[in-house]
């Protein structure tokens, strides 16, 4: 199902982390006993813990102009924001911290400290006044003389800014408004939106926000949303525990096999007339040609529309809801005349990048950059607008197109990211790529063997690269865009008080794939007091894809989940990415498709097998696994389908059944659902509870109570067949908490660390450790 991981990589992925209650009764470990010292050692390996202690390690950088781009440089002094010109490589302070915060605190916010100031938006304002958001907030600071700082009032529904930021869109009582930015004003847009048939509604059954998708014309003068129509999609229910009665929350969640699902009309909104423009075509489905939602950036916004730089036409891709045909359509957005330009079928499902929407719209030249794994591979394909027909290939070849990040069509550029392209280099590692979109050869701009995180400036002359390997820390340069050539170091990282405090990096390893043949690539992590005469039980913490993999990045992290500081209490922790998941070829990802019961088990396996072969200090009667989300219905079909393997399993919020899950991940990865005439169907396959009674071994069920994203039905209908099978299990259930568990996440991880010590390991471990709070903030 969809990780949150959906959500943003470092904390974001830290509320995996879980717990387990073992059941009443069951026996005390004979082992060793673990004290309360044992695991706060654990503990300093946590992410909160390892990440202050990496200095100068730059992450993103914002450009706020063709020359210049701020950042943030950390080390033991705190975050210190910088700017850098970068036509000299001059760097200098962005702001007064100390005024900043003091202004900030003035205005309301006592939690701001100059070393931890929080700023996630700056720019300048028309006024010359700072532009800053902080942790959610919005502020025009005025930093000279004393400094202060004003609130910028935001309405109670979220916003989306036009691009000359002097208006913003919103939904109210699901009709479209705007707001003017400087007084406030706020006008009504469309007036016929009702209850679940609303105007640009965020609502794709596991996500409902109140925040509003849509696209703003380059002119600050139209939007591009559509109408949702829900209003026969089914229910979902869930209760909320406390005292009195309890609260009842009800929202649209369609399931995977519904006759009827959401569908959205297309509409163009021109804001000065307050007129609306339907487009002259059916309802399409509510799909996207990169994930599970019609919004799929952290930014929102609708991935697959592009308006034309003059705001006349509109260009949008209408994928069908098992994603196996696409179309390439373009909107006149004062008629509202729709012209199918061409289509691509594919016999799976269809995919236009790695986490960004690779097709683009040059109406300029009368032609449109699209992506195409039809060759086995992500590559890019140029089309004539004219006649829908392809003109050739930009990009051929093994190895994937992920990123397309810029495109002049005056040079006729492309620069993009990729993977897999170069012979020899790890093939997850990302590098940057320019090449014509008259085809040739693309040229590498970042030749070091390494993961490269790039920030190209507006104007397509320089870029901010990060890059770095699983066991090198990040260097961070200003490269020239023409031909790669370092302009200047931003700055290096330095681990020397990471190291000081204990910290190893995990060891990168390749197993062969179930097939024999296939590399799989995956992480260890062993205890810093590792013993090569000792025998160490194995988990392997797993995330089966298909939409992402176990392994967090190949780049370097201070902490990958919690793994390294599971295996500080006496495991070797493994992070495999088998078949299934994506990056590599499509071939690769197509491995299970419509298989889902797989979970990239076979390769889990026979990856462990071999590592117990070439490390004799491995145990392989003693394997643990454990997941969240996708990785929780995984752990369960490994306890089920090779309980003789796996011992012990440590579930989490997994999507057991995807017939209770929503259509659009569902019918991507396993196909439309379909009924045998005697009652059985495709979906079987992929039915936790339909093997449940082969479970063996110890296993934990954790689900949140309010979790909106899986329902907590999914765990319930494991825990029914377990019941039904007279099976001992352990089951905790999380009252009121979501997908991610929030302020639970200490105690669930402490539990699980102790279901592994007491039922793997064969230890004890101490009594009702306490992990320290969380810094959500």
């Amino acid at each position: 199902m969809r990780s949150t991981i959906g959500m943003s990589r470092l904390y974001g992925a830290l509320v995996c982390g879980l717990l387990a209650a073992s059941s009443a009764g069951s026996a005390m470990a004979e082992g060793r006993t673990l004290t309360a010292q044992d695991y706060a050692q654990a503990e300093r390996f946590m992410m909160y813990n390892t990440a202050p202690l990496v200095d100068h390690a730059v992450g993103t950088v914002h450009w706020l102009d063709g020359a210049h781009f701020w950042y943030v440089d950390h080390d033991a002094g705190g975050d210190h924001y910088m700017q850098m010109d970068a036509t000299n490589g001059a760097a200098s302070p962005l702001l007064d911290q100390a005024k900043l915060a003091a202004a900030l605190s003035k205005a309301g916010d006592s939690a701001i400290k100059a070393d931890k100031l929080g700023i996630t938006d700056y720019r300048v304002a028309a006024d010359g006044r700072d532009d800053i958001e902080v942790h959610g907030k919005h502020y025009l600071c005025n930093l000279k003389d004393a400094g202060e700082c004003t609130l910028v009032k935001a309405g109670k529904e979220p916003g989306v800014l036009s691009p000359d930021r002097k208006q913003e869109a919103f939904i109210r009582n699901w009709n479209m408004w705007v707001r003017d930015v400087a007084t406030g004003k706020e006008t009504q847009l469309t007036t016929n939106g009702v209850e679940n048939f609303g105007y640009a509604t965020d609502n794709a059954g596991w996500k409902h926000t109140d925040n509003a998708i849509l696209e703003w014309s380059p002119d600050s003068k139209q939007i591009a949303t559509f109408q949702q129509d829900q209003r026969k999609t089914g229910d979902m229910y869930l209760v909320e525990t406390k005292d009195g009665h309890p609260a009842l929350q009800a929202w649209k969640y369609p399931f995977a096999g519904d006759k009827d699902v959401t569908m959205i009309e297309r509409v163009i909104i021109d804001v000065p007339a307050h007129k609306v423009v339907r487009l002259k075509m059916p309802a399409d489905q509510h799909r996207s040609s990169l994930c599970d939602d019609v919004s799929c950036g952290e930014d929102g916004g609708w991935d697959d529309v592009k308006w034309a730089p003059d705001s006349k036409t509109l260009a949008f891709v209408s994928t069908s809801r098992d994603h196996k045909h696409e179309t390439f359509r373009i909107a006149d957005v004062k008629t509202g005349e729709v012209r199918t330009v061409f289509h691509e079928d594919v016999p799976t499902y269809y995919e236009s990048g790695n986490d960004m929407v690779n097709w683009r719209y040059l109406p300029a030249a009368n032609e449109a950059i699209w992506f195409s794994e039809r060759n086995n591979w992500g590559n890019l394909y140029l089309y004539d607008l004219a006649n829908g027909q392809l003109k050739h290939a930009i990009t051929t070849g093994d190895g994937n197109v992920t990123q397309v990040l810029k495109v002049d069509d005056k040079t006729r550029t492309v620069w993009f990211r990729g993977v897999g392209r170069t012979s020899g280099v790890n093939p997850y590692y990302q590098q940057f790529w320019k090449v014509s979109l008259d085809g040739g050869q693309p040229v590498l701009l970042t030749p070091e063997p390494a993961d490269h995180e790039i920030t190209l400036s507006d104007d397509g002359k320089y870029f901010v690269d990060s890059y770095s390997t699983t066991t090198t820390p990040p260097v961070t340069v200003l490269r020239d865009a023409n031909d790669g050539h370092t302009v200047t170091t931003v700055a290096k990282a330095d681990i020397t008080r990471l190291l000081a405090a204990g910290w190893q990096p995990p060891e990168p390893f390749t197993v062969k794939a179930r097939d024999g043949k296939t590399d799989l690539y995956g992480l260890m992590f062993k205890p810093t007091h590792f013993d090569p005469q000792k025998k160490y039980p194995i988990v392997d913490y797993i995330y089966p894809g298909p939409q992402t993999g176990s392994v967090m990045s190949f780049g370097f992290l201070p902490s990958h989940y919690d793994n390294q500081s599971l295996a500080e209490l006496g495991f070797v922790v493994v992070a495999i990415d088998g078949m299934g998941t994506p990056w590599r070829s499509k071939s690769f990802h197509d491995a299970w498709y419509g298989k889902m019961g797989d979970n990239t088990l076979p390769d889990q396996v026979t990856a462990i097998k071999q590592l117990g072969q070439r490390y004799p200090w491995i145990d392989l009667d003693r394997v643990g696994i454990w997941g969240h989300s996708g990785g929780g219905d995984a752990t369960a079909d490994a306890m089920f389908s090779y309980p003789d393997f796996f011992k012990v399993g440590w579930s989490e919020s997994g999507n057991h059944d995807n017939r209770v899950y929503e259509d659009d991940w569902a019918e991507k990865w396993q196909g439309l659902l379909t009924v045998n005439k005697d009652g059985s169907t495709n979906y079987d396959n992929q039915a936790n509870q339909l093997i449940a009674k082969n479970l063996k071994g110890k296993l934990m069920l954790v689900h949140g109570s309010l979790d909106d994203n899986v329902p907590p039905y999914n765990t319930l209908l494991v825990v029914d067949a377990l019941i039904k099978a007279n099976k001992d299990f352990d089951m905790l259930f999380l009252p009121n908490q979501h997908h991610g568990y929030a302020s639970d996440t200490p105690y669930v991880t402490r539990r699980r660390w102790d279901y592994f010590v007491h039922n793997l390991a064969g230890d004890t471990p101490p009594t009702e450790y306490a992990l320290k709070p969380w810094p959500w903030r």
